[in-house]
């Protein structure tokens, strides 16, 4: 695909889009989710672990709001590589800093059916973690969870089970940076 075409095949996917949720909304849950955090893990000194590429774009606004000593690392794990549904979990990267006897806060773009948040989670217990905290920016709430009481510790907003995308969510790779959380257009 071409440059120009990539630019019209966003343009156009955006501008088609709903808008579930502006700018100004996103700013204003990740603000009240930074003070829930702050209030359970302040004087934990955690290591905030983002998941990669989702997690950024929360994680890099969230932790402004972060007002207290906390180490930062990330790790990759997706899957959904480029396509608008998942499939097996792939690792590009495990985190760096030591979490053994560390409390430690995940952060991450979406809840959606959870697979990949509970490999990641299995994972950081497993390397010895004492506590582990969920910070999703969105949950999509239907019944196809990978276990069925599962929740994050921390949950900015709901959206109903559209492919939703912004604020770190993407769309084949793009638009992980449009201003607001979408959703596409239903098919009729």
């Amino acid at each position: 695909m071409s440059e120009n075409n990539v630019k019209d095949v966003v343009e156009k996917v955006l501008n088609s889009a709903d808008c579930l949720y502006t700018r100004e909304q996103v700013e204003k849950t990740i603000e009240t989710m930074a003070s829930q955090i702050e209030s359970q893990l302040s004087d934990d000194n955690p290591v905030v672990l983002t998941i990669m590429n989702g997690g950024l774009v929360f994680a890099g606004q969230l932790l402004t709001h972060l007002n207290f000593p906390l180490v930062v690392d990330y790790c990759h794990a997706t899957r959904y590589r480029g396509e608008t549904s998942g499939g097996e979990l792939h690792w590009k990267a495990l985190p760096q800093v030591s979490l053994t006897d560390r409390n430690v806060l995940v952060v991450d773009d979406i809840l959606d059916e959870g697979h990949t948040l509970l490999a990641i989670l299995n994972a950081i217990k497993a390397q010895g973690a004492k506590q582990v905290y969920t910070a999703v920016l969105v949950e999509k709430v239907h019944d196809r969870k990978a276990e069925a009481e599962f929740k994050a510790d921390f949950t900015g907003m709901k959206v109903e089970d559209r492919y939703v995308f912004g604020y770190g969510m993407d769309y084949k790779e793009y638009l992980r940076n449009a201003p607001g959380i979408y959703a596409l257009k239903e098919e009729k």
